[in-house]
């Protein structure tokens, strides 16, 4: 078990004093989950954490540095670390050096789905920069993405064996969500459930793992736990939610990569499957998905989505999850993250509705 002040590890150890790397501004994102929040404890103790996120993949070779550090150098909102950290201290302390490396943990492990995603969605950019895989070809963004893997897994087994096997589970929770993605891949007849069963591994597992990290590094009870794992949960599936009816709404500027991208791919979305069961524009665009879409093909599919009540509904579905994660957040212990965790899930609707 990690002791506050002891090493961390033999090989690639991370110090929390000697790291003076200056990261850039992260992108500008219309919701910012930190100011969400409202807790400025937790916004001091994310400034303490990105150094410390650098740090733990630098491993002395340049190749591999340049790599392995290239989406972190290009922000992002940090959702996952700073659920581990607001659920750890409530904001209302300072985060121990243990708290600090169970965000580091499942952000590393976040980061390595992305550059796996990339790869398998042949993408080319990623938060407003070119994509790993793209930059440097597919064979090194997966190994990169294994390292960060790697790294995540060793990092956990320094704080324990409970967040070493959670994090282990959760990682066979997203397998299991992006299997589910390939496997109704342009499928027209693609359910709610196939849908959610997809989103919930690909996004809220982790998120729920995220909040029970928190949990755990700082000794919280089991009711307590079980609270911030279904906090989580429910926050992961609004913000992927958000990200998909954003997919068909917003301008590739706001998204950071191209707008249409899933419909592109063959992956149908909330509000895309609840447009194929409008009779005004199904038939027209069941003609059109099914394969790989062109920009002009992309373009009309959007509109004829966003012409349907596919997105209102999709944004009702969110408000659910809202109010589910609302629910169970009036259950914690303390106060300032009751309120602040209400505070969050609302916001990230604030740029859909």
């Amino acid at each position: 078990m990690y002791r506050e002040g002891a090493p961390i590890t033999p090989a690639g150890a991370i110090s929390l004093e000697r790291s003076e790397r200056v990261l850039p501004a992260p992108i500008v994102e219309t919701v910012n989950p930190i100011k969400a929040l409202g807790l400025d404890q937790v916004e001091s103790d994310m400034a303490r954490f990105e150094p410390l996120l650098a740090e733990s993949v630098i491993m002395g070779d340049d190749f591999l540095d340049q790599i392995t550090t290239h989406l972190i150098h290009a922000g992002g909102k940090r959702l996952r670390p700073l659920l581990s950290l607001a659920s750890a201290t409530g904001g209302q302390r300072a985060a121990t050096d243990e708290e600090l490396l169970g965000g580091v943990a499942v952000e590393l492990m976040h980061l390595a789905s992305l550059y796996h995603d990339d790869v398998m969605d042949e993408a080319t950019m990623r938060r407003t920069v070119e994509s790993v895989n793209a930059r440097y070809g597919n064979i090194v963004a997966i190994v990169a993405g294994d390292f960060l893997m790697a790294r995540s897994a060793a990092i956990a087994a320094d704080l324990g064996t409970e967040i070493s096997s959670l994090l282990a589970n959760t990682l066979a929770e997203l397998t299991r969500g992006q299997v589910s993605e390939v496997r109704t891949a342009f499928q027209t007849d693609r359910t709610i459930a196939d849908y959610d069963e997809a989103i919930y591994g690909k996004t809220a597992s982790l998120m729920a793992a995220a909040s029970r990290i928190g949990g755990l590094t700082s000794g919280a009870p089991a009711s307590e736990l079980e609270a911030l794992t279904t906090y989580g949960a429910e926050l992961g599936m609004i913000f992927q939610l958000r990200d998909d009816i954003l997919d068909i709404t917003a301008t590739e500027g706001q998204l950071g990569k191209p707008a249409g991208q899933d419909l592109a791919e063959g992956i149908y979305t909330l509000p895309v499957i609840y447009a194929l069961s409008d009779s005004d524009v199904a038939d027209e665009l069941r003609a059109l998905l099914g394969h790989p879409l062109d920009e002009p093909e992309r373009e009309k599919a959007r509109s004829l989505v966003e012409g349907t009540s596919g997105i209102k509904q999709s944004v009702t579905r969110a408000k659910e999850h809202v109010a589910l994660a609302n629910n169970v957040a009036a259950t914690l212990s303390s106060e300032p993250l009751r309120a602040a965790y209400s505070a969050l899930a609302t916001s990230l609707l604030d740029d859909i509705l």
